[in-house]
């Protein structure tokens, strides 16, 4: 001991390192810690096989006869049945349909909620003054304004994108409103300090910090206006995998139905993959 510090025995620095070994997790078992990092192509073959052998139990449950065809028929039917809806009955241009809506309510939904929710959020009299009648009205099903829809809109393409507008708007208007409200007081005060004026801390300061998670909430609110998709084109439509999957449904063709709403999950799905992918690229930092 020399002025309070304990030097250890040399005697004692192998079996501490030992120790310190036995501690640390295998590479197996540390995959399994919380939140443990996992490596990406090992999650990439984790997500395809466990996608496989759902499809493979599927097909086995149903090749045994244990559900009935007519309404739970086998991955191999509902492929089958796919493929015949694309050599004769257009299914890849009602996607493209499809998407061409969804894609514009989406688009038109997000260019209206970043500007307001930023609003609501940064001027608290804007917030007191729009987020009662935002939370009631998020709060109202979608179906249930089909009728009114119709009478404001008429049966045209302008109910569908209405319908779509309407299941995404009134939620993602909320999730930039919180993502404005996180970004750092310190920020704005560092901003106001070197001469910004208040709409350059909009611009160049609050709009770029919520960046990551704002991208993150748009990709979520996507998958959501996906969800309305089936609401919006049962309303006097003849076209859109809603139409399809309407179609079918009225002379039972379940393995069409099911063709239809597993290419919704399809293009969902791709779409989900390349909006994470962009979000890794633009910040990478995080």
């Amino acid at each position: 001991m020399t002025e309070g510090r304990v030097i250890p025995d040399a005697a004692s620095l192998p079996a501490t390192r030992d120790a310190g070994l036995r501690r640390r997790p295998s590479a197996v078992g540390g995959a399994f810690r919380l939140r443990a990092a996992l490596p990406r192509p090992w999650g990439a073959v984790i997500a395809v096989a466990s996608s496989i052998a759902i499809l493979a139990l599927w097909e086995f449950v149903a090749r045994l006869g244990l559900t009935t065809p007519l309404f739970f028929p086998a991955p191999s039917e509902i492929l089958a049945a796919m493929g015949r809806m694309f050599s004769t009955q257009h299914l890849a241009w009602h996607a493209w349909v499809s998407t061409l809506r969804v894609w514009g309510a989406f688009l038109l939904a997000a260019v209206m909620a970043i500007p307001i929710g930023m609003a609501m959020s940064g001027f608290r009299p804007v917030g007191a003054a729009l987020e009662p009648a935002i939370d009631f009205i998020r709060y109202l099903p979608v179906p249930a304004l089909v009728p009114l829809s119709i009478i404001w809109f008429g049966v045209g393409e302008e109910t569908k994108i209405f319908l779509l507008w309407l299941g995404t708007f009134f939620q993602l208007v909320l999730l930039v409103a919180d993502d404005m409200r996180r970004v750092p007081n310190e920020y704005f005060e560092t901003a106001y300090t070197i001469g910004a004026s208040q709409a350059q801390a909009l611009k160049d300061v609050a709009f770029r910090a919520m960046l990551p998670s704002l991208i993150d909430n748009l990709r979520i609110t996507l998958g959501w206006c996906w969800t309305y998709l089936i609401i919006a084109e049962i309303v006097a439509a003849d076209s859109g995998l809603g139409f399809v999957i309407w179609a079918a449904r009225r002379y039972m063709k379940t393995p069409e139905v099911m063709a239809g709403v597993v290419l919704i999950g399809v293009i969902g799905l791709a779409t989900d993959q390349l909006l994470r992918a962009i979000h890794r690229r633009a910040f990478r930092y995080l």
